[in-house]
């Protein structure tokens, strides 16, 4: 088979301030960034009638580029292959899978695979879909100090209460789903972005 040829990528997919979650992931460098969208989406149970958006930064945290579902200047996701992102030095992407609500995953890249695949191959997880880290899931590393438990209770003693009001911090997440740099530019972006992405049928 012809891939065999290809050199093959991993991958790891997280949440930003999030340590109880992530994804790992084994790519061949000839898959379009249009495949791994489709497989994320599939994956992570992603909505599919949104515009998505790829955007992409260098070692030095610099944006190189922007992919979307139409060439928004840097090519569309269907005409870049993984390879050709590693060959321009990007070594992360922001994705949003939600362009309209600004609802992103972090894709990191970490380094080459001996791991022959077709396509993207779930190789490592973590933590339930993202969508529950929206509904006000907190993962155990996620909790304060204060909040986690060592150990159940001893029989006899009451098992302490929960505090469920403790963890309803919807609004401080909010934060981690924010694009905290280039916000004037992402502005003027995203309203250009918005008004040019298709949605997928």
């Amino acid at each position: 088979m012809n891939y065999i040829r290809n050199m093959f990528y991993n991958y790891r997919v997280t949440l930003k301030g999030i340590k109880g979650f992530y994804r790992l992931y084994t790519v061949s460098g000839s898959n379009s960034l249009y495949v791994f969208h489709k497989q994320l989406r599939s994956d992570l149970e992603f909505p599919q009638d949104q515009p998505i958006l790829f955007k992409a930064f260098g070692a030095d945290g610099s944006v190189l580029a922007r992919y979307a579902l139409i060439n928004i200047g840097s090519g569309a996701v269907d005409e870049v292959s993984i390879e050709d992102t590693i060959k321009a030095g990007i070594t992360s992407f922001e994705y949003f899978y939600d362009v309209a609500s600004r609802k992103s995953v972090v894709i990191t890249f970490e380094g080459v695979s001996s791991r022959k695949v077709a396509l993207p191959s779930l190789e490592e997880s973590k933590g339930p879909l993202p969508i529950e880290f929206e509904n006000g899931y907190v993962a155990f590393e996620d909790l304060p100090e204060d909040k986690r438990r060592r150990a159940p209770a001893p029989e006899g003693d009451p098992a302490p209460e929960d505090d469920e009001e403790d963890f309803d911090d919807d609004e401080d997440d909010e934060e981690d789903f924010d694009d905290e740099e280039d916000d004037e530019e992402e502005e003027e972006d995203d309203d250009r972005e918005e008004e040019e992405l298709v949605y997928e049928e």
